[in-house]
């Protein structure tokens, strides 16, 4: 029987301990918890913070290359008197390279949907040179190559580079 009173009065210390041990865990383990929320909540604040301002640039930065590759601006900038439409025609092929090139890291600020919006209104846009070359002799003036890319312009409703500009517009809209 002195066996079984200790084993009681044993448990009747231990129990009890064992309860407030598990009751102090638990709720120190629901502190950290909530603490590491909020300081993940307060690390994405201030990472939207600094990032918003870069993500907006990149939004501006695409507009203004679509606008720069915009067959009549693209034509304005690049046309030269005594260039043959051979010359035009590799220098827009060329500008347009160059300035996509350029604007390649911008993809990592926008959606892709957006990113494909830019990336098909320039493929496009490169349509619409090759076929405007390809309706004029190569050693004729380059302004007749501007004429005929002017000229298929007019009769598009609306052209690939301001779809692209108007979904970006919505996108930037809905983000900002």
């Amino acid at each position: 029987m002195d066996i079984v009173v200790i084993i009681l009065e044993i448990l009747k210390y231990t129990v009890p301990s064992i309860i407030v041990f598990l009751t102090a865990y638990y709720l120190i383990k629901q502190m950290l918890h909530a603490q590491e929320r909020k300081t993940l909540l307060e690390l994405r604040k201030q990472t939207t913070k600094d990032i918003n301002p870069v993500r907006l640039q990149a939004y501006e930065r695409t507009v203004l290359f679509l606008e720069r590759i915009t067959p009549n601006n693209l034509i304005l900038r690049v046309f030269q008197n005594r260039m043959s439409s051979a010359e035009l025609h590799a220098e827009l092929l060329s500008t347009i390279r160059a300035e996509f090139d350029h604007n390649l890291t911008q993809q990592i600020y926008m959606s892709s949907g957006a990113w494909e919006a830019l990336k098909r209104a320039k493929e496009e846009t490169v349509k619409i040179v090759n076929i405007g070359a390809s309706k004029v002799d190569e050693s004729t003036p380059g302004i007749n190559l501007s004429k005929s890319i002017l000229d298929m312009c007019m009769q598009i409703d609306k052209l690939p580079t301001q779809m692209a500009i108007d979904a970006i517009k919505e996108e930037v809209k809905h983000l900002f």
